[in-house]
């Protein structure tokens, strides 16, 4: 088969792979659809210990099922593999099982990923594609969850509702708009400043998202200002924006991978009893509520997404790295 192979760091390579060989509970996917997500980013930089060279990257992934009960249907994969025999499992959390881990990934285990003609996952984790829902669209399932169960993090943690709320999104990438798209469509959230550094991308965003979009330098970026803060970037900088900018009393969701450390203020923090959450997944149940929000559109047009042939996708990572991409998102046609 073909795949995309991350080989090391800012390196990515479209070669002949083996097919994957299914093993006892597992089933093989014929790959349609493939999203780049910002952890195969991380991976691409040389920023994720959890990826190794070589390895195929992706999760976020729709296809045919070739054997399985799903056989010859149309599939989207719930990547997170988890023990199901836990307690975090048993009490529908298995999002934070100890033994969790995910497609595309070296460890514990190494599982090729979705950037391939072909994958191997759990047949556990595989879903049957609505009727209504098209089988591109489908590989935004995983983003979107991520999304989801970020907003119904906040909405658990907030004193007042989120349509009440000043909403500040770090982020005009995936994640940042699907957050900001979920606020507008579900919770009628609309006092929402988007912030980012690539004009264009925020551009973008404009066509779908009702907000306010401004550079992170903005001055409508005010201290003390915002009910809640969505930080999607991952940054040590935009970190030290979000709890500067945070009210008294408000509440951080803390989304983004890109420096796993660094300086924070933990006075305000404690002083002005903020809360910070971080989210990085979803349980079983944001997934499929997921697939009925983008089976329903809901979500309204999904024209920011890009589709490009995998052959091309490293070009992609080039674009995506050099902050030269506009689409927030782009998937990956085999």
């Amino acid at each position: 088969m073909q795949a995309l192979v991350y080989t090391g760091t800012n390196k990515i390579d479209f070669r002949e792979e083996k097919d994957p060989i299914a093993k006892l509970g597992e089933t093989l996917i014929k790959v349609k659809a493939s999203g780049i997500c910002g952890s195969d980013m991380h991976a691409f930089h040389g920023n994720d210990e959890r990826r190794i060279p070589p390895l195929i990257l992706g999760h976020e992934i729709s296809g045919t099922s070739l054997d399985g009960k799903f056989k010859n249907k149309d599939v989207v994969i719930n990547p997170l593999i988890s023990c199901e025999k836990c307690d975090y499992c048993n009490n529908e959390r298995e999002h934070l099982c100890p033994e969790r881990t995910m497609i595309g990934m070296s460890t514990p285990v190494k599982r090729e990923g979705g950037l391939a003609e072909l994958v191997s996952v759990p047949e556990k984790n595989i879903f049957e594609v609505p009727k209504k829902l098209s089988i591109k669209e489908a590989a935004l399932a995983e983003p979107t969850a991520v999304a989801l169960h970020a907003v119904l993090l906040a909405e658990q943690n907030l004193k007042k509702s989120l349509s009440d709320c000043k909403i500040l999104i770090q982020g005009a990438g995936a994640i940042g708009l699907l957050c900001g798209l979920i606020l507008n469509k579900e919770k009628k959230s609309t006092n929402i400043i988007m912030s980012d550094p690539n004009r264009k991308r925020l551009d973008e965003c404009e066509k779908y998202l009702k907000a306010n979009f401004v550079s992170p330098d903005d001055k409508s970026i005010k201290e003390n200002n915002f009910d809640l803060i969505l930080e999607s970037v991952g940054l040590e900088l935009t970190r030290h924006q979000a709890i500067r900018s945070i009210a008294p009393g408000g509440t951080i969701l803390h989304i983004g991978l890109t420096h796993p450390s660094g300086t924070f203020d933990f006075k305000k923090l404690t002083i002005q009893e903020i809360t910070l959450v971080g989210t990085y997944c979803y349980t079983n149940k944001d997934f499929k509520k997921t697939l009925e929000i983008l089976t329903d559109k809901v979500l309204g047009d999904l024209g920011w997404i890009e589709y490009r042939d995998l052959k091309k996708g490293s070009e992609a990572f080039n674009e995506i790295h050099n902050g030269t991409c506009v689409a927030p998102k782009i998937i990956l046609i085999p």
